[in-house]
């Protein structure tokens, strides 16, 4: 009998569950497969290190339909937990780069995961002892 895989539990921080909910259902589908992958332990074919935070522990998933762009950035820089920061449309037309409104955006929603992962930390902490 194959071994059962522990799913990391998923947080929604924010708006970004209601963000994605309101996108395109082929979208919500790449990003749901995206996001399952990661509580699964794995990697989606097309998520890569979002620029600027420093390591593969902040993730983006770029969709393109019907000329339209989409993005969802997770981090899974938590040990154990996958935290979805943004899920939004990309209306900038200046190329590929992600705006700087959505990057503070998910700076400020990183600091927040970070609070709430080490509030848990420090809770479990309690209940071990």
């Amino acid at each position: 009998m194959p071994k059962a895989t522990v799913r990391k539990p998923l947080k929604w921080v924010a708006s970004s569950k209601r963000d994605l909910n309101a996108m395109p259902d082929d979208v919500k589908d790449v990003f749901g497969y995206a996001i399952d992958l990661a509580q699964a332990g794995g990697k989606h074919v097309d998520a890569k290190p979002l620029s600027g935070f420093g390591s593969a522990g902040v993730l983006e998933v770029v969709e393109d339909r019907q000329g339209d762009t989409y993005r969802a950035v997770y981090t899974v820089r938590f040990a154990g937990w996958v935290y979805v920061l943004h899920c939004f449309q990309k209306k900038s037309k200046s190329g590929i780069k992600t705006p700087q409104k959505d990057i503070d955006l998910i700076k400020a929603r990183l600091k927040a995961a970070e609070t709430d992962f080490e509030a848990w930390k420090q809770a479990a902490k309690g209940v071990q002892r």
